[in-house]
């Protein structure tokens, strides 16, 4: 959600479909007019970067579309890599592990015929 209006501990805030709540704002300090803000429960549990909300709507909008059985715009892009379009090592990272390693090749070691 992003911040319309702000009082002392809370503020008022847009969702993606427009409409308005005052949420909580006392874990994330205070906000600022503009501000995003990750909202649990009627309460701002992270401030964000305009770029990872933008993420997060994006995300909601394909749930939305799988939720509803809407397709998507034809010419709709996600805003971030979807994980079927990651190299192994992006998704190791994705998910907090090293990479894979290859195994070494071994010799061939047939004994002469």
């Amino acid at each position: 959600m992003q911040v319309v209006a702000v009082n002392p501990g809370s503020a008022l805030c847009r969702d993606r479909h427009g409409e308005e709540r005052l949420i909580d704002t006392v874990l994330v300090d205070t906000c600022t007019v503009g501000d995003w803000l990750l909202i649990f429960l009627d309460a701002a549990r992270e401030r964000l970067d305009a770029q990872r909300a933008a993420e997060i709507d994006s995300t909601l909008a394909m749930l939305e579309a799988a939720m509803y059985g809407t397709p998507p715009a034809p010419d709709s892009a996600p805003g971030f890599s979807l994980p079927s379009a990651m190299s192994t090592e992006q998704l190791a990272a994705l998910l907090g592990q090293m990479p894979p390693v290859a195994a070494p090749t071994r010799p061939n070691l047939k004994e002469p015929t």
